[in-house]
């Protein structure tokens, strides 16, 4: 007889009104006694005994010790973020081999063939149709790999063992320890985080957790991160040490990142959130083996396709706007070229230029297509016939291609550095205030969602900006 079937036993026993007799009781409380007895013998050690061996135990001595625990964390999910990085190289490739290389010139083709006006085909193949494919060949193959890998650690057991460890810290910044989760859920997809806060009880601690989601590197801006360390960090050093050094610099972008997380919590919990810290009790359940079916459809169904449609139906129309903005002539002048000029002066004021803003502005759908939106019009504004593949159409180089582009576009280690600050820094994508809209149901904290991490990314670049003119000054 299973103990932790005595109460139900009972509760049958008497709705049927059995006549159970003493005997029946005598053996249900000797099941309770022996199990107790069992517990006890796990968990007790008596003077004189030696002390029995308890694998969960052992485990948890070492993932959720104050000198090993946060080691291990960071080490962990550094392995989970290089897996990433690394693993989904090929995939995306193959990815855009065949949307970009093998469909998209088939769809212009097929689009000539059949009389498609100019602008036609202009607006529905190099606008909708690629700003697509660049969204899927950049983040599904990542998203494919990151949430498998953290639903393994979730499954595994050892998430809420991250929350134990950094319960701490969060609560000091008046934020909840669950908290850390849908932040660690954030460095896969900004959208998918901002749903994990689900996990928080506290409607005001579930708020801090999503007004700061933002702050954690999410996929999207992964690829920005490395290509710009690597062209304007890495590029400092000696090659054996260039790709060391471009993999610290993201680190630290990263760390900043989270850093971010703590300061801004702690302002919010003391301003317009205020409030008492929530208490909770966290179980740390057993160790047990992840079940691989569960976790990939958990994984691939429920967060990756879900989150990727997201991104899919805001980038379509996105890609409409790219192509308007770089075919429609006002004045003799593109739209495109009439606002990069508008937003230099802003943009040099924060050590950033025209083109980085207007490429965040129609990048909000998606932060995957901010750099062949960058390369598109650095080669519209600088007339660069060679490059590129006409007025609108975004398209990706090679390394030293796109540092060419990007040196005679104007861009110097300030614009490098403060572009790697400002993805970090900036307004969510427009998947991720959907579903902040859709989580909470409220414009006001939506708004303040896209206007507070903004707001702090001007201020942090035209700090730096500020800084590093006066010290070349010096």
């Amino acid at each position: 007889m299973k103990p932790d079937n005595v109460e139900e036993i009972l509760a049958t026993a008497q709705a049927l009104r059995w006549d159970v007799g003493e005997d029946f009781h005598e053996k249900i409380m000797e099941a309770l006694y022996t199990n107790a007895a069992e517990i006890a013998d796990r968990a007790v050690t008596r003077p004189g005994e030696k002390p029995r061996f308890d694998l969960d135990r052992t485990i948890d001595r070492i993932v959720t010790s104050r000198r090993w625990g946060f080691l291990l964390m960071i080490l962990l999910f550094t392995l989970v973020f290089w897996l990433t990085i690394s693993l989904a190289n090929v995939p995306s490739q193959w990815l855009s081999d065949l949307l970009i290389g093998t469909i998209y010139p088939a769809l212009n083709t097929a689009a000539s063939n059949l009389g498609f006006p100019w602008w036609l085909q202009g607006i529905l193949i190099d606008g909708m149709y690629l700003a697509t494919a660049w969204v899927v060949s950049v983040m599904l193959p990542p998203m494919a790999i990151f949430f498998p890998l953290f639903t393994l650690l979730e499954d595994f057991g050892y998430l809420p063992r991250v929350a134990f460890n950094l319960d701490n810290i969060f609560k000091k910044a008046g934020a909840h320890g669950k908290q850390s989760l849908s932040m660690m859920m954030g460095f896969g997809c900004n959208a998918a985080g901002m749903v994990a806060t689900r996990i928080i009880d506290s409607p005001r601690e579930r708020l801090i957790a999503m007004l700061t989601n933002n702050f954690a590197l999410c996929n999207g801006r992964w690829p920005t991160q490395i290509l710009i360390a690597t062209i304007f960090i890495g590029g400092l050093m000696p090659a054996y040490l260039a790709g060391f050094v471009s993999a610290l610099a993201v680190v630290g972008i990263a760390m900043l990142g989270v850093l971010l997380t703590f300061l801004v919590s702690w302002s919010l919990s003391r301003s317009v959130l205020k409030g008492e810290v929530s208490s909770f009790s966290l179980e740390l359940p057993p160790y047990r083996p992840p079940r691989i079916l569960q976790t990939l459809y958990t994984s691939l169904i429920d967060r990756t396709i879900y989150v990727l449609w997201r991104a899919i139906v805001f980038a379509a129309p996105a890609g409409a706007v790219i192509w308007l903005v770089a075919n429609l002539h006002v004045g003799g002048l593109s739209l495109a070229e009439q606002i990069i000029n508008f937003l230099n002066p802003i943009g040099i004021l924060i050590g950033l230029n025209g083109v980085i803003l207007l490429a965040y502005i129609i990048a909000i759908p998606a932060n995957e297509i901010v750099i062949p939106t960058v390369l598109m019009l650095t080669v519209l504004i600088t007339g660069m016939t060679a490059s590129g593949a006409g007025a609108g159409v975004m398209f990706e180089a090679d390394l030293e291609s796109t540092k060419s582009i990007l040196i005679t576009g104007g861009w110097t280690l300030l614009t490098g550095v403060n572009l790697m600050l400002f993805s970090l820094v900036h307004n969510p994508c427009s998947t991720t205030l959907y579903t902040m809209y859709k989580e909470t149901g409220s414009r006001k904290w939506t708004v303040l969602a896209a206007l507070l991490p903004l707001g702090l990314g001007f201020a942090l670049t035209f700090t730096v900006a500020q800084v590093w003119r006066l010290v070349e000054n010096i």
